[in-house]
């Protein structure tokens, strides 16, 4: 298939008119000028500038001259109902309308928000059944963090407040947030608040584990870690742990069968709060609302959420906390005291209208049965790239998956950054119509659940393609030898 079949240029008289009537040149120089985007990497974009994103519509994106792209990463792991729901846009047109806004501080609330909480508690597992809402995933985290450490103070056990999380987990870009972050690659310039109160341990790479090592083995022994962790800080200075079922932005990296199980257990014995990073993965990504018992058999104290909440319709996350908690932080600490949390936009009606219409759309459409029944299928076939000379590892589970690049798939060594294999990847893709994420030397897809297999085997032979053209200039650049 060519480039020029695949990348379709609007070519009715309608579309063309409105797309014509696009400015492009002056939007790409106003955003160059003054917006600062997040994740710039400034080396090139002083020059380049940005890909101008002018509408949507299902699984697909067309750029202000009306090219169309399939969306292979659904916004930002994050428009999980597709482009274009015209139920969820007048729902939140009619909520607007009716009622835009009250504050819910106090003794206060909206309807919107009321029936939310009451849904989220219906698919959250086990006994999570409080909602306290922000506008990301970087403040959802953020609120569980001061959450925990006021339910320990409430409990007297003010000394309980360090918070472990893992090597290439991510848990957001707030400052709090990027703190628990253990991306190594994310710190660089930046400050971090740092030990003693944020504390590491690895997180599990099923593709780098020790040599001669079984999953099941190598799950055990980050478990052991963990409680060496544990032991040597004394558990009664830990507060809590931070995981994400799969690790998103750190590599899509996979938990080792019992390993995720184990780390709750052992975070019950120590009387630690086990926090489930699923901003990427509740919603239906991994084909479950919610993935930490469906998926994995874990039953946390808290869960993080956002993104798919509302397919990115509107800016919602929620951080929904257990009845254990939520009976302790609801009693006042002295008299005329307030539970002194929350911001302006807690529980937003017009959001929180826009995710209770995505989420009936996932229920009535049955999206989460669709990615369990299609999931599987795009994951076998990316598994098809193997045979390709720098792809390493083809990882993840139904609709969030990882390929790795390597320089030598014997020693698993890596390109040097400054030969930016995984923004290869990527640019050779996009000029033929497809949108995978880079990250460092690997290209990440979480594209809408809406994905058909049709367009799934489309999207797989396009990054075969453009995996193969990056193969071709690296040969050509004396940057790396198939043999």
């Amino acid at each position: 298939m060519t480039i020029e079949r695949e990348i379709s240029v609007a070519a009715d008289a309608e579309a063309a008119s409105r797309f014509a009537s696009y400015d492009t040149q002056d939007i790409w120089q106003k955003d160059k000028d003054h917006f600062v985007h997040p994740w710039t990497d400034f080396a090139t974009f002083k020059e380049q500038g940005s890909l101008v994103v002018a509408e949507s519509e299902g699984a697909y994106i067309y750029d202000s001259d009306g090219r169309r792209y399939l969306d292979g990463i659904g916004g930002l792991w994050c428009v999980n109902t597709g482009y274009g729901r015209s139920e969820i846009a007048q729902a939140m047109a009619d909520q607007a309308t009716k009622m835009t806004y009250f504050s819910s501080f106090g003794h206060h609330t909206t309807i919107p928000v009321a029936e939310l909480s009451s849904v989220l508690a219906r698919l959250a597992p086990g006994p999570l059944n409080h909602v306290l809402y922000g506008s990301g995933g970087s403040m959802a985290n953020d609120t569980a963090v001061r959450l925990i450490h006021y339910y320990f103070n409430m409990l007297g056990k003010s000394e309980k407040k360090m918070l472990i999380t893992r090597t290439n987990g991510y848990h957001g870009s707030t400052y709090m947030a990027m703190s628990l972050t253990g991306v190594e690659y994310d710190h660089i310039g930046f400050d971090v608040i740092g030990e003693p109160l944020i504390q590491r341990v690895s997180g599990p790479d099923l593709y780098r584990r020790p040599e001669d090592t079984t999953p099941e083995e190598y799950g055990a022994q980050l478990v052991t870690e963990f409680r060496a962790k544990v032991e040597s800080l004394g558990p009664e200075n830990v507060a809590a742990f931070f995981a994400e079922p799969i690790m998103g932005a750190g590599g899509v990296l996979m938990p080792p069968p019992g390993y995720l199980p184990g780390m709750r257990e052992a975070c019950t014995e120590y009387g630690i709060l086990y926090v489930s990073d699923e901003v990427v993965t509740a919603f239906g990504r991994l084909g479950h609302m919610f993935a930490s018992e469906d998926a994995f058999g874990i039953v946390p104290d808290i869960i993080s959420s956002a993104k798919g909440l509302t397919s990115a319709y509107a800016p919602l996350s929620a951080t929904i906390i257990s009845d254990e908690i939520y009976d302790v932080i609801s009693v006042p600490q002295a008299e005329g005291s307030v539970f002194a949390h929350g911001f302006t936009y807690s529980g937003h009606p017009v959001c929180c209208a826009a995710a209770l219409e995505n989420i009936a759309i996932l229920e009535r459409e049955d999206i989460c049965g669709h990615v369990q029944r299609v999931g599987p299928y795009f994951g076998e076939q990316l598994a098809t790239l193997a045979d390709l000379g720098i792809v390493g590892d083809v990882r993840g589970s139904h609709f969030m998956q990882c390929v790795e690049n390597v320089a030598d798939k014997e020693t698993k060594e890596l390109f040097d950054p400054s030969v930016h294999v995984g923004d290869r990847v990527a640019d050779a893709c996009e000029k033929r119509g497809l949108i995978v994420r880079p990250i460092a030397h690997l290209n990440v897809m979480s594209p809408p659940l809406v994905l058909s297999v049709e367009q799934i085997d489309w999207m797989v032979e396009t990054l075969r393609e453009g995996i193969i053209e990056v193969q071709a200039d690296l040969i050509a650049e004396g940057l790396w030898s198939p043999e």
